[in-house]
């Protein structure tokens, strides 16, 4: 296209651009994706927690069927668009003269021009997945224009739209705040849990070092938490909760949340734009991605809290002193919740009751703090702590009548050994790895490399290998503790008697499922990237895909592929010597093909089916 033609969508964007709006919300600017004038229903909403990431925009229901009408929210031009199996799927991603960005994921289809669009590049490039970012002003599109169909595809779970608003540097911003009258929230948020969590090794919740939940209580309007909590030294409050639209039963998320003392404000967090270049960091801003943490993290990237500065929500009374205080869940329509609690300061006291005693010592890892909880024995109660060379004795933090807690800050090192009178404890517990940092550990079997982005937070790294060959595993810390980036892995192990070609790298989870993660053979290791700590195993696989013809005629192609273990990796089909372009939608194992024009099939036919360990599966046929 001439630069003459692009030159008004240029002035017109940066003009606009500098203006402070271009960055911010405009109230009805866009117009509903999804039945505009109608009624409209969401399965989720931005700010919601799933369970590997927090949720960036509006997903809009259709009733469980395919193929609702999408329009375009406002004037605009395609700015990336995108083919896809998995993640958005089928995905459009418009520019607006006033900077903003609006996202249409999960698509079915694209509208005839945009289809014809992708389809002749596929083929250009001879692949079954695209991504483009088409010159400005190329493919344009008006308000209300329809540029898709609704659908299933990528990573969802059932039809429908995901939609999102972004700034002009791409963060995700709350769509409800844009103003779509079509969409009804009169119900305010809904708490489960409040928790809170010891901050500092000489923190105490109702007299103990760990962290507590309360279940708050309706009460005239309001929730209660019924007694009063005591506190020493510096804690943090955790809340669970959930909203809920008008019309729908789907627990969704909210995005604001205050803190308030005799109705006075203490402060507050807003969860008000995302940058994609820190979504994961959210896994870091909750408790196992369920409950929102309310305190100031100094590793955490998003500066949510107000005022944005350190020990800020970190709560601290005087013995004896007695608050109330009220905690407000907020939806983006303004709907309110309210919370009440009381929070009394007391003294550390040496004799708590401590419930059920261990038969015999439990750790447990709290931040930087390790905390073992050990039967009391009658060789007495001091401890002995071995960190290299150095010995550290210790009476318990407290303890009851049967059974004795001892805190341990891992800062000032790694204790090798503990020993409680009554036994001798080993922890798995390796290095203490600082975020933000480019660090390599290495013992004889296992070599982790992070680099600087690779953690969230300060890692106290525990592994743990057992058995030998095929049954070999490696424990890297827990599933519910997070990573911000990939670490890299050599593990020293053996394949024993699997093929080791076929052999790779699988997590495991707690009911034996396995996922593939990879890795390369280097003589008697193998290396891999993953994103997840857990436990890691060899598995081998050398069956092929099975492939099972559906529709094979003039007109179509179709085919349902599967792999029982690794997985599909890649597939090829040609008709006749010549490559066909085929889409895939993995939940249903299907492949089908996508013709660039309106010449019948003839000829032989193959399909190349190969899964993530190499296996080939071949069908070949022939169409008269």
């Amino acid at each position: 296209m001439k630069l003459s033609k692009l030159l008004p969508v240029f002035i017109l964007f940066l003009f606009l651009g500098q203006n402070s709006f271009s960055q911010g919300v405009i109230r009805d600017y866009f117009r509903s994706p999804v039945k505009p004038g109608g009624r409209n229903y969401l399965s989720g909403n931005f700010s919601e927690l799933r369970p590997n990431h927090f949720h960036t925009g509006l997903d809009y229901k259709f009733g469980g069927v395919e193929g609702e009408p999408i329009y375009a929210a406002a004037d605009g031009w395609v700015h990336r668009i995108k083919i896809s199996t998995y993640g958005y799927g089928n995905v459009i991603y418009l520019k607006h003269p006033t900077g903003h960005i609006t996202l249409y994921g999960h698509l079915r289809n694209f509208n005839p021009k945009l289809h014809q669009y992708m389809i002749e590049r596929m083929y250009e490039a001879q692949v079954n997945e695209l991504e483009l970012y088409p010159t400005p002003g190329e493919l344009s599109f008006k308000k209300g224009e329809r540029i898709a169909d609704g659908g299933n595809t990528g990573s969802s779970g059932g039809p429908h739209l995901h939609f999102e608003i972004r700034d002009s540097l791409d963060r995700a911003m709350d769509p409800l705040l844009f103003g779509f009258p079509e969409i009804l929230d009169n119900i305010a948020p809904t708490p489960q849990k409040l928790a809170l969590v010891p901050l500092q090794i000489d923190s105490r919740i109702n007299g103990k070092f760990e962290r507590m939940e309360f279940t708050p209580t309706a009460s005239g309007g309001v929730y209660k938490i019924p007694q009063t909590i005591q506190i020493t030294g510096k804690v943090g409050i955790e809340v669970q909760g959930f909203d809920q639209l008008d019309g729908a039963s789907n627990r969704n998320g909210f995005p604001y949340f205050e803190i308030r003392e005799n109705d006075s404000l203490l402060f507050q967090l807003t969860v008000d734009k995302v940058d994609f270049n820190f979504t994961r960091q959210f896994l870091l801003h909750t408790h196992q991605n369920r409950f929102s943490k309310l305190y100031y993290q100094p590793n955490l990237k998003f500066e949510y809290l107000r005022p944005h500065q350190a020990g800020i929500g970190h709560l601290e009374l005087e013995p004896g002193k007695r608050k109330i205080y009220e905690l407000r869940l907020i939806d983006a329509l303004g709907n309110t919740q309210k919370i009440q609690f009381s929070l009394q300061g007391k003294d550390q006291e040496f004799v708590v009751a401590d419930g059920a005693t261990p038969s015999k010592a439990q750790v447990d890892y709290i931040g930087n703090i390790l905390k073992i909880k050990a039967p009391v024995s009658k060789l007495g109660g001091l401890a002995k702590f071995y960190v290299g060379t150095r010995t550290f004795e210790m009476l318990p933090a407290y303890q009851d009548a049967n059974s004795r807690t001892y805190l341990w800050d891992m800062q000032f090192g790694i204790p090798e050994e503990i020993d409680l009178c009554s036994e001798v404890i080993s922890t798995p517990l390796k290095a203490a790895i600082p975020a933000g940092e480019e660090k390599l550990f290495a013992q004889r079997d296992v070599q982790i490399k992070f680099d600087k982005n690779t953690l969230l937070d300060d890692l106290y790294l525990r592994i743990q290998e057992s058995g030998t060959g095929s049954a070999a595993r490696l424990q890297i810390n827990d599933p519910s503790e997070y990573l911000w980036n990939s670490m890299e892995v050599l593990w020293n192990t053996s394949p024993g008697n699997l093929n080791k070609s076929r052999t790779h790298v699988y997590q495991v989870n707690s009911r034996g499922s396995k996922s593939f993660v990879g890795g390369t053979w280097e003589d008697g290791a193998i290396r891999f990237k993953t994103r997840n700590f857990g436990t890691f195993m060899l598995a081998e696989d050398i069956k092929a895909p099975s492939i099972t013809p559906v529709r094979v005629n003039s007109t179509e192609i179709r085919f349902s592929i599967r792999d029982d273990l690794s997985g599909i990796q890649s597939f090829e089909a040609k008709v006749d010597g010549k490559w066909v372009l085929m889409r895939y939608e993995h939940k249903q194992a299907l492949i089908w093909s996508e013709k660039l024009d309106k010449h019948p099939f003839r000829g032989p036919v193959i399909l190349r089916v190969t899964d993530m360990a190499g296996n080939v599966a071949e069908w070949k046929g022939t169409i008269a």
